[in-house]
């Protein structure tokens, strides 16, 4: 019997994964962070990136637009701004999108407005290959 780990991602807007899993991946600020049942107690910030989830034997991905992973040893948490499994992602959406952010990173504008676009990019373009398309 494989040992598994409580995973629990949550958004404001409630709740998008509840699970036990073998082990998860995932991005932090400090970079890649491999968690393990029975790791040491943890709090990262993460990235816009790829929650991986491996679940007999197979990884479940999950598109994570930064918050915090917190670990506990029979627990892990992830408070995501926004999070969406690769499944429900609108891959339309994610597309026009990264469109719309493009244009506007082209368009000369104040750094606000950069920054904004910069980051509505990055997110669209996770979106879209945790859905596994580019």
């Amino acid at each position: 019997m494989m040992k598994t780990i409580k995973v629990s991602v949550v958004t404001p807007d409630g709740p998008v994964y509840e699970a036990d899993v073998e082990m998860v991946s995932t991005k932090a600020k400090s970079g890649e962070l491999g968690i393990l049942p029975g790791h040491i107690p943890l709090v990262a910030p993460l990235e816009i990136g790829a929650l991986r989830l491996k679940k007999d034997g197979k990884t479940e991905l999950i598109a994570v637009s930064g918050g915090f992973l917190e670990v506990r040893p029979d627990k892990v948490t992830v408070l995501a701004q926004a999070a969406e499994k690769a499944e429900d992602i609108d891959v339309v959406r994610a597309r026009a999108a990264k469109e719309r952010a493009e244009q506007r990173l082209q368009g000369k504008q104040d750094d606000i407005d950069f920054k904004r676009a910069e980051l509505a990019l990055k997110r669209a373009i996770n979106r879209l290959n945790v859905a596994g398309t580019k």
